[in-house]
């Protein structure tokens, strides 16, 4: 098993659906400032699909098929600001114990 405490987690997956990880010191590296471009666009991402879900849910005659669309759009931008958050939480500095 690899060690990832020192590794980026990034914003996206493998084929597979495995995490994908960055070893670098960098922060202005090619795949950090990419990373960190990801990051932003899935944020915004999310906003959208915010405002969309808002929207459908305050439709008083919304079908079953636009509520399930909104939900499963939540879902994933969900899942993509969970990830950013983890990751950008693993790269905090460890506070100091007193």
């Amino acid at each position: 098993m690899i060690d990832t405490s020192q590794l980026r987690l990034l914003p996206w997956r493998s084929p597979e659906g495995k995490p994908c990880y960055l070893s670098t010191s960098d922060p202005n590296s090619r795949i950090s400032r990419l990373a960190d471009e990801t990051e932003e666009e899935q944020i915004e991402c999310g906003n959208v699909v915010l405002e969309g879900a808002q929207e459908v849910l305050a439709d008083q005659v919304a079908g079953e098929v636009a509520l399930r669309f909104a939900l499963t759009q939540v879902v994933l931008s969900l899942r993509d600001v969970l990830l950013i958050a983890h990751s950008r939480g693993q790269r905090l500095p460890d506070p100091e114990v007193h």
